[in-house]
C-alpha cells in the first residue's frame, strides 16, 4: 500500500488526508500542536461560516488575482460540495440572509469531532506534538515527544497554515525550510485584520457597539459589512473586507448613509431643529445611532453647522487610524508559496512528490465563507493529485 504524509492538522490538511485515505493510501497526519483543528475551532466561535451560497463567478471573484489559478480547484469543491460534505458528516447546514452558510449547531466542535471519528475509522493515523524540522535527504524529519523521527512517504501534502495566530499553530516557521529548497515565496502580510485607532476618552462608553448599515471604502475595496468599536480600534467584517486596501496605503472612508444621496441628507438636516442639540437632530432626522454619532464627532469635531457641508461629511467620513493590527492578530495572511511555484496539481515544482494546500499558498480572500471553502478546496485538490502521483 502506498503511504502518504500530511503535515498540518487544519481543514486543508484534514481534507487532503480524507481524500487520500478514501483512495486507498495509508495516511499519517502530523500536527505540531497537542490537538488538530485549533484555528478551525476558533473560527467556530463566531458561527463557523463554511462557505457562501452564491453563483460561482462572483464567488470566484472574491479571490481576486488568484482567481485564474484557483478556478478549477474551487470548481471541483465549490460551495455546494462543502455543504454536501458537512451534511455527510451529520451536520445540518443553513443559509443566512446574506448567503453565508453555517452548521445548524453554529459551532465547529461537532463537525470536527465527526470528521476526526470518520478519519480514524478509515485508518488515518494522527500524530500530535510532531514538529516538522525540514528534510533529511528525501525524507522528512520531526521533533517529537519521543525524540527525533524521520518519515519517508511515497507522497506528502504540506498544510501548515499562514503566519497569524501563532498560539494556534500558524507560525509561518515553514517558510525558511521551503526557501532552502528553492521554492519561491512571497512575504507574509496581514489579511482580514482589524484597525488600530487611538480613541479619545469619550469613546470608552461605546466600546463593543456595532456600526451597522454603513459603506466602508479603502481605494478599490468596498464593503457594506458591520464593524465594531473596540478598545483597540475597529473590528468586524466591514473592516476586514477593506483591510487589503489599508495595507496597500489607501485611506479609509465611511459613508454613514449609503442609501441616501447627499442632497437628500442635506434636505433632512436643513429642517428646523428647534432646541435639539446637533446630536439629537442627527438621531431624529437621519436615525443615526449613538455609536455612529460618537464616531462622527471623534473623527470630525467640531462638526459643520451648514447642512450641505455636514451632509457631505456624513457621506464621506475620513477615519483617522494608527494602522493595521499586528499580523499575529489577523484572521489570515497574504503571502506564502507563490502560485507559480506550484504545478496545476499544487505540487511544488522544486520538490517533486510534495504538494501544498490551504493558507500556505499565496492567495487571500475576505471572510464570509471564502477562506474556509478555499482551504477545503485546495486540500481536496492537493489530495487528489497526490493520489495520482503516488499511483505512478
Amino acid at each position: 500500500m502506498k503511504s502518504a504524509l500530511v503535515i498540518g492538522g487544519g481543514p486543508a490538511g484534514l481534507m487532503a488526508a480524507e481524500v487520500m485515505v478514501n483512495a486507498g493510501l495509508s495516511v499519517t497526519l502530523c500536527e505540531a500542536k497537542p490537538s488538530v483543528g485549533r484555528k478551525f475551532l476558533m473560527a467556530g466561535k463566531s458561527g463557523l461560516n463554511l462557505t457562501k451560497a452564491e453563483p460561482f463567478d462572483p464567488f470566484l471573484a472574491a479571490f481576486q488575482e488568484a482567481s485564474p489559478a484557483l478556478r478549477p480547484i474551487l470548481k471541483a469543491f465549490d460551495g455546494q460540495a462543502v455543504q454536501d460534505w458537512a451534511e455527510g458528516l451529520g451536520q445540518e447546514v443553513f443559509t443566512g440572509s446574506t448567503g453565508r452558510v453555517f452548521p445548524r449547531a453554529m459551532k465547529a466542535s461537532p463537525l470536527l469531532r465527526a470528521w476526526l471519528a470518520q478519519l480514524a475509522e478509515r485508518g488515518v493515523t494522527i500524530n500530535t506534538r510532531w514538529q516538522w524540522q525540514g528534510w533529511d535527504g528525501d525524507a522528512l524529519g520531526f521533533d517529537t515527544p519521543g525524540g527525533r523521527e524521520v518519515v519517508d512517504p511515497d507522497v506528502t501534502v504540506l498544510a501548515l497554515g499562514g503566519a497569524s495566530w501563532r498560539r494556534l499553530g500558524a507560525t509561518g516557521a515553514w517558510a525558511p525550510l521551503l526557501a532552502e529548497r528553492g521554492v519561491a515565496l512571497r512575504d507574509f502580510a496581514p489579511a482580514n485584520v482589524g484597525l488600530l485607532v487611538d480613541w479619545s476618552p469619550h469613546m470608552t462608553r461605546h466600546f463593543g457597539a456595532a456600526l451597522k448599515g454603513g459603506a466602508w471604502s479603502a481605494g478599490p475595496y468596498h464593503s457594506r459589512g458591520e464593524a465594531v468599536i473596540s478598545a483597540k480600534g475597529l473590528e468586524g467584517g466591514g473592516i476586514y473586507s477593506v483591510s487589503r486596501g489599508l495595507r496597500e496605503g489607501h485611506g479609509l472612508a465611511l459613508d454613514l448613509l449609503p442609501d441616501l444621496q447627499v442632497g437628500d441628507v442635506a434636505a433632512r438636516l436643513a429642517k428646523p431643529r428647534g432646541k435639539d442639540s446637533q446630536a439629537n437632530h442627527l438621531r431624529k432626522r437621519l436615525k443615526l445611532t449613538p455609536a455612529q454619532i460618537a464616531l462622527l464627532q471623534e473623527m470630525a469635531r467640531p462638526l459643520p453647522q451648514d447642512a450641505e457641508a455636514l451632509a457631505a461629511l456624513l457621506k464621506n467620513l475620513h477615519i483617522a487610524h494608527a494602522g493595521l493590527r499586528p499580523m499575529d492578530e489577523a484572521i489570515s495572511t497574504a503571502g506564502g508559496i507563490r502560485l507559480d511555484a506550484l504545478d496545476d496539481g499544487l505540487m511544488l515544482r522544486e520538490v517533486p512528490g510534495v504538494f501544498a494546500a490551504g493558507e500556505m499558498l499565496d492567495w487571500e480572500a475576505p471572510t464570509g465563507g471564502y477562506l474556509i471553502n478555499g482551504c477545503l478546496a485546495t486540500g481536496h485538490w492537493a489530495g487528489r493529485h497526490a493520489v495520482e502521483w503516488a499511483r505512478r
